[in-house]
């Protein structure tokens, strides 16, 4: 199993039912820095880290607003020409939605990624 595919599934679960907080299990640092990038869009509300002697959970707080969020299986890779490409492939229209791309720099969406001429693995997708 891949953490990010499960947590952005028990995401999309909860927000169909109308839940305002899910917790997400294992946390990794991959998810804890998509969920951040998530949390700066708007798209969700608090994150908080429960340590439970394990691998540790993320409390996350829902606003109701993601209407879909998927892990992308196989990770393309793609260049800073490419990234359109996967913006009309998998986000609804123009300037609705992200995607979340991992770059050398770090895990970011698809618009800083255009602004700073990189390229990386698109990891994920929400609007």
């Amino acid at each position: 199993m891949d953490p990010l595919v499960n947590a952005l599934n028990t995401i999309l679960a909860h927000e169909e039912r109308h839940k305002k907080e899910c917790i997400i299990c294992p946390a990794s640092n991959l998810v804890g820095r998509v969920l951040r990038l998530i949390q700066s869009k708007g798209y969700i509300g608090e994150i908080e880290y429960v340590d439970d002697g394990r691998q540790g959970k993320l409390r996350v707080q829902l606003f109701g607003r993601i209407n879909d969020c998927k892990a992308v299986r196989p990770r393309f890779s793609v260049k800073v020409k490419g990234i359109e490409k996967y913006e009309k492939r998998f986000l609804p229209s123009r300037d609705m939605g992200t995607l979340i791309v991992s770059t050398s720099q770090g895990v970011m969406s698809h618009e800083d990624a255009k602004d700073k001429n990189m390229g990386g693995r698109v990891l994920a997708y929400v609007y």
